[in-house]
């Protein structure tokens, strides 16, 4: 459920583009974050990855994590983070 209200929040930033110009990733990241009720935890850069430029999280407590990953077209995609890979998200999280 996470993942969906991030995604709502984006869809929503999408639409209020000014002359089809999309705001810069950390910043629709922050403001996904702020109007989810999140914190970012990491936003980075992804050199050398065939599809994926850029990859964020926010994070919600105990709710959850959402992961925020634009590709190398511009697109935007969302997903929650298991237990599998909650691991991943903290040392991230701890490296930024």
């Amino acid at each position: 459920m996470v993942a969906e209200h991030v995604e709502l929040a984006l869809f929503e930033q999408s639409l209020g583009n000014i002359e089809g110009l999309n705001r810069p990733f950390c910043d629709r990241v922050a403001d996904a974050a702020e109007k989810t009720a999140g914190s970012v935890l990491f936003d980075v850069r992804v050199d050398g990855d065939t599809w994926v430029q850029r990859m964020a999280a926010i994070g919600y407590g105990e709710t959850g994590t959402a992961i925020i990953v634009m590709e190398k077209n511009g697109h935007l995609r969302c997903a929650s983070i298991n237990g599998d890979t909650a691991l991943l998200v903290a040392e991230l999280a701890a490296w930024k």
